[in-house]
């Protein structure tokens, strides 16, 4: 490494320094600026210096915005008003007088230097490097460095407290993974393909990324990218002048690049893609809701354990209820909701009522709380921790324990509770001594009860979705008269509610009991985006089963598309339809608390309000995934021409399934075409068209694919037409680890991320290329009626070998 690295220290010589002095008002600059070595403070106060937390960091020297890529005493700040740092009589580098922290060097140094890498190096007296920062990483990963088995990146504690957190990079034989705690693994990148890792296809950008991987198997493995603008500037791409990899305190894996344009830094990829992928994120019993303001926030009766970390950004400390009376027999029950959990011990399974199941948990301290499952009237008591926190999409209900109130004043009101259990016993007696005469009154009573407390339950699942009785729908629908369509998923009939608020009312046709309706009801309903239809409310009253959305006045995308669409729609409306619709398929796939797979993206489920925003509709054939489970095997369903090829195959399928039926769906939105439309007119067309579309793409004629009907509404943008059909071949290719997450794609859509030439799709170009049929979309869907209300039309079939 000495040798290496000699002939580069020698030529910036004049850049070390043998007396090194850094104090808050001084620094040391690498040879080009790029970095500098110096004090930071998270919290300074020229009015209170006193108090000030100084640390000795590596941050950019030439950015507007300061940067941290590197702290030393992260576990120990100054708290000196005049800090100080310099090389010790014992030749290492100390932060502190007397010093809080010490470089590991084991031979003495008698100079430091500060590459462009953002690397500190200390020298002995003859030129060899005897410690350097890049091997005692922090939060951040730069080009250059080589990660190792040995030495984790650590995250910050909080985004203003540098300290260790509890999330960490750590190398693993041939792969990275995020870690809570460096016990618990909560993100793999996939094992090394000889180019990439397979978890992470955003790191193939070769003006990005030039891998160095030392034996990657083995366990002396080590990691490096390099960054190579020489490589951007063939392709004739602007290359980003500076990049990083950080672990952020919310224990996602951050790759940022630096754009002189908007003078910030710009997110490239993320891992987990959603902060509630992160395991621990909201500490114990916190729940993570990603679209509140605050991601992690306490349940009913709890608090944050530790409040001014919880108000800095530090969740990891949890919730409590703040009481360690260990009196807890007379602790009560806080029905939290719907909720999912990971549970850090083995909990209890009971076949008991909810009553029993409670009473067990009173008995045991450490029993926090129970799981109820409305739907099979069974419970679950659980001990340990509680992690990660997040609304259910099934039937269980958690219920947490709290203190009972008032029980530090129950030996005053002895007497009250004497008073209610002879009431109570006085008319149970009373009950009993009628029971004979009253019998068929009090089953019919029963009943009553049963069903008014299953629709309350139902009603407070969720606070924004209402419960209509069958009478109100029937009045707002005029009994049902005004149908705006019918497919395999039933009719949709046109409505106003009692405050003239125009709706579409849904009344599915497919079979199913109950639980299946009130799961779908909770999948639609916990979900919320502007490019979602919005679930208004339900009526689940005898048999009756019927959904209520916001009235799409324009109907679906589907209406607007092919020779019968009048008048054409214009290219800026349809670009805001793209990436409008990739929104809302990534906040499913990476917003939500767990992974939702629509499964039937097409024209006819992307409905346009008034404005021509797109929402993604109808959730019926919604695949529920936990943000453990990568693949999920299930029944072929969907729509014929739009269903990924793994799926046709048998395969498990993933959220990519999701990103082909977009990719044909950008397609027809590119070339105003319907796919089965097309088949009809032209014999056995349809067969090439998006492997023709996709060919013409790859050879730079996107002119050829567009609608030329765009021409009367003022032609198109050529750039943005070429990086749409791009994405869309991205997004169609036969292979789902080359598929780009929706996520990217939003970000290529955009263009805040490049949209590379894409390879042609194998599959597509093996059915031109045999004269086989595709299936034709539409043909299978049996829908004949445009829906415009909510869902589109809906196939479900078995796949027969």
């Amino acid at each position: 490494m000495a040798s290496i690295l000699l002939p580069l220290l020698l030529l910036l010589s004049a850049t070390s320094t043998s007396c090194l002095l850094i104090t808050p008002n001084s620094s040391l600059l690498s040879p080009n600026r790029t970095f500098a070595l110096g004090f930071f403070s998270p919290n300074h106060n020229n009015n209170n210096a006193s108090h000030t937390h100084w640390y000795l960091s590596i941050y950019y020297a030439s950015l507007p915005i300061r940067t941290l890529v590197w702290v030393a005493n992260r576990d120990s700040p100054l708290l000196s008003s005049s800090p100080t740092a310099s090389i010790s009589k014992s030749g290492r580098l100390a932060a502190g007088d007397p010093p809080v922290w010490l470089s590991g060097n084991t031979l003495p140094a008698s100079s430091a230097i500060l590459l462009d890498s953002g690397n500190l190096l200390l020298l002995s007296p003859s030129g060899d490097v005897v410690w350097e920062s890049f091997r005692s990483p922090s939060d951040t990963w730069l080009p250059g460095m080589a990660v190792d088995r040995r030495r984790p990146i650590v995250s910050w504690r909080s985004p203003f407290d540098p300290s260790p957190g509890p999330f960490s990079l750590r190398l693993l034989p041939g792969e990275f993974e995020l870690a809570f705690e460096g016990k618990v693994a909560y993100w793999s990148s996939g094992k090394w393909t000889g180019d990439r890792f397979a978890g992470v296809p955003e790191m193939t950008v070769p003006y990005i990324y030039e891998f160095r991987f030392e034996d990657p198997f083995g366990p002396g493995a080590s990691f490096s990218y390099s960054v190579a603008p020489e490589l951007a500037e063939e392709a004739g791409i602007e290359s980003p002048a500076l990049s990083r990899i950080v672990v952020e305190s919310s224990g996602q894996l951050m790759q940022y690049t630096w754009s002189p344009q908007a003078a910030s830094w710009r997110a490239y990829w993320s891992r987990p893609e959603s902060g509630c992928g992160v395991y621990g994120r909201c500490g114990r019993l916190g729940i993570c809701a990603p679209e509140a303001d605050r991601t992690c926030h306490c349940p009913r009766g709890f608090q944050p354990t530790d409040p001014s970390a919880w108000s800095s950004g530090d969740f990891s400390g949890g919730c409590s209820t703040g009481d360690e009376d260990d009196q807890c027999s007379d602790d009560r029950f806080e029905e939290i909701g719907t909720m999912d959990l990971d549970i850090a011990a083995d909990g209890t399974v009971l076949g008991a009522s909810r009553g029993s199941c409670e009473e067990i948990c009173r008995r045991n301290c450490s029993c926090f709380g129970l799981i109820y499952d409305s739907g099979t009237r069974l419970c679950r008591n659980l001990y340990g921790d509680a992690y990660n926190l997040r609304n259910g999409m099934d039937l269980q209900i958690l219920l947490l324990r709290v203190p009972a109130i008032g029980v530090a004043e129950k030996p005053k009101h002895k007497w009250k509770k004497k008073a209610i259990v002879i009431g109570a016993i006085s008319g149970f007696l009373a009950i009993l001594s009628l029971a004979s005469i009253l019998a068929f009154i009090s089953r019919r009573r029963i009943q009553t009860r049963r069903e008014l407390k299953k629709s309350e339950e139902d009603a407070a699942a969720f606070s924004n979705v209402m419960v209509f009785s069958y009478k109100e729908l029937c009045a707002a629908t005029q009994g049902f008269s005004d149908k705006l369509g019918h497919g395999s998923f039933g009719a949709v009939f046109r409505g106003e509610l009692a405050d003239s608020t125009p709706v579409a009312v849904k009344r599915p046709e497919r079979a199913g009991g109950d639980r299946e309706f009130l799961a779908e009801v909770r999948t639609i309903g916990s979900v919320h985006h502007v490019n979602l239809v919005r679930l208004r409310g339900f009526c689940c009253e005898g048999q009756h089963r019927l959904l209520v959305y916001d009235l799409m006045p324009l109907g679906s995308l589907s209406a607007h598309l092919g020779s019968g669409a009048e008048p054409p729609l214009p290219w800026s409306v349809r670009l805001r339809i793209a990436i409008g619709t990739a929104r809302a398929v990534a906040y499913l796939h990476e917003g939500c608390r767990d992974c939702i797979i629509h499964c039937d993206i097409k024209p006819e489920n992307i409905l346009l309000d008034k404005d021509f925003t797109p929402k993604v509709s109808d959730f019926g054939m919604a695949k529920l995934i936990g943000r453990e489970i990568s693949r999920v095997v299930t029944t072929m369903r969907g729509t014929w021409g739009y269903v990924a090829p793994e799926w046709i195959s048998g395969t498990a399928i993933t959220p990519k399934a999701d990103v082909y039926s977009y990719g044909m769906t950008l397609l027809e939105i590119l070339a105003g075409k319907r796919n089965a439309e097309t088949a009809a007119a032209e014999k056995d067309t349809w067969v090439c068209f998006p492997a023709w579309a996709a060919q013409k793409i790859i050879e730079g004629d996107v002119a050829a694919v567009v609608d030329s009907s765009m021409e009367e509404t003022g032609g198109y943008d050529p750039e943005e037409a070429t990086r749409v059909g791009r994405v869309a071949v991205w997004c169609i290719q036969e292979e789902e680890a080359a598929r780009p997450a929706m996520g990217t794609v939003v970000k290529m859509l955009e263009g805040t991320v490049a949209a590379a030439p894409p390879p042609p799709p194998r599959l597509l170009q093996a059915l031109m290329a045999s004269g086989e049929s595709f299936p034709r979309a539409g043909i299978v869907s049996g829908g004949d009626e445009s829906d415009s209300a909510g869902s589109g039309r809906i196939v479900e079939a078995k796949s027969e070998g």
